[in-house]
C-alpha cells in the first residue's frame, strides 16, 4: 500500500515537471514619453519562473520589418523552441523579451522625431528590467534579431557594448553599404533629410563604419554570432561585417547556412542563438 503511494506521488511529481512550460504574453504595452504613445511589446518566462524567487539573464529578440511584437511569437515559435532548448539542457532558464518597433518608419533607429533607439535604452528597457526578475548587469543580457531586428542588434551593442554580453544578427540589415544607397533610401520613402544629417545617420547605422571607429576592444567585449543564409539578398552585407572583424581581429561565430530570408531559416537559427547566449551567461 506504501509502496504504491510512493510510486503515485512520484509518478505525479515527474508529470508536473515534464508538463511543465513557459508562458508568452504579447499583449502587454507601456506608455512612452519620448514617443509620446503606447509601444507594445511579449515576453517570455521560463518553464520554472512562477515556482522560483530567483533572477534570470534576459535576451532581447528583435522582429524584422513589417512584423511587430509578435512575429517571434507567431512565427519563431518562439515558446516551444525555447521550452524544448531548455528542456534537453541546451540553454539555461531565461526571459526573452520582444518589443515592436513596426511603425513604417526606421525601426530600432533614431530619426527625426523618431527617437525609438532611445526609448529602447532610457525607457523600455529600464522598464521590464524593473517589472521582471531580470539580472541588470551586461553578463546576463543579450540581443539578438532577424532583418531589420538584426541590424538593431548590431547598431544596439555596438552603440552600447558596456550593456550586452552577446549579440546574435541574423539575417541582418548592416546599414546602407554606401551613402548614395541610403539616400536612394530615403527617396523611395519619400523623407528628406539634409546632407549633414544623411552622412550622420549613415555614420551612426552602419556596422561596418562602427567596427572601424568603435575601440576595438570595447567590441571584443562582446560575444558576437552572426548567422545568414547564402541565398539572402543581405548576404553581402554581412559578409563584409564578418571580413571587416576578421581583419581587425574580433573573435566571432560566423555561419553561413543554405536558405534565404525566411521563417524557416530563422526558426532553425533561434536554437543555436539560445545556446550561444546561455554559453555567454555562464562565461567564467
Amino acid at each position: 500500500m506504501i509502496r504504491n503511494c510512493v510510486s503515485l506521488i512520484l509518478l505525479c511529481i515527474s508529470f508536473t515537471v515534464f508538463a511543465q512550460t513557459g508562458k508568452v504574453f504579447d499583449n502587454l504595452s507601456m506608455s512612452s514619453k519620448i514617443l509620446d504613445m503606447e509601444r507594445n511589446y511579449a515576453v517570455y518566462l521560463p518553464p520554472d519562473y512562477e515556482t522560483s524567487e530567483r533572477s534570470y539573464p534576459v535576451l532581447y529578440l528583435l522582429h524584422g520589418a513589417t512584423d511587430n511584437h509578435t512575429g517571434w511569437v507567431q512565427f519563431g515559435e518562439v515558446l516551444r523552441i525555447t521550452d524544448e532548448a531548455i528542456k534537453n539542457g541546451t540553454a539555461t532558464s531565461m526571459i526573452i523579451i520582444m518589443p515592436d518597433a513596426d511603425t513604417g518608419k526606421m525601426g530600432y533607429f533614431n530619426q527625426g522625431d523618431w527617437l525609438y533607439e532611445d526609448f529602447f535604452f532610457k525607457e523600455f528597457m529600464p522598464h521590464v528590467e524593473k517589472k521582471y526578475r531580470i539580472k541588470g548587469e551586461k553578463r546576463y543580457r543579450a540581443v539578438a534579431g532577424l532583418s531589420m531586428g538584426g541590424g538593431g542588434s548590431f547598431m544596439y551593442a555596438l552603440h552600447h557594448p558596456e550593456l550586452f554580453s552577446s549579440a546574435c544578427p541574423l539575417s541582418a540589415y548592416v546599414g546602407a553599404l554606401t551613402l548614395e544607397d541610403l539616400k536612394s533610401q530615403f527617396e523611395r520613402r519619400k523623407e528628406k533629410l539634409s546632407n549633414a544629417d544623411m552622412k550622420a545617420y549613415f555614420e551612426r547605422n552602419n556596422a561596418l563604419n562602427l567596427i572601424n571607429s568603435v575601440p576595438v576592444e570595447d567590441i571584443k567585449s562582446v560575444k558576437w554570432y552572426i548567422d545568414c543564409g547564402d541565398d539572402d539578398f543581405l548576404f553581402e552585407g554581412n559578409s563584409l561585417v564578418h571580413i571587416a572583424m576578421a581583419k581587425k581581429k574580433i573573435p566571432h561565430e560566423y555561419r553561413v547556412r543554405d536558405g534565404g530570408h525566411s521563417w524557416s531559416y530563422w526558426r532553425a537559427s533561434l536554437p543555436k542563438v539560445l545556446d550561444f547566449v546561455s554559453q555567454t551567461f555562464h562565461q567564467n
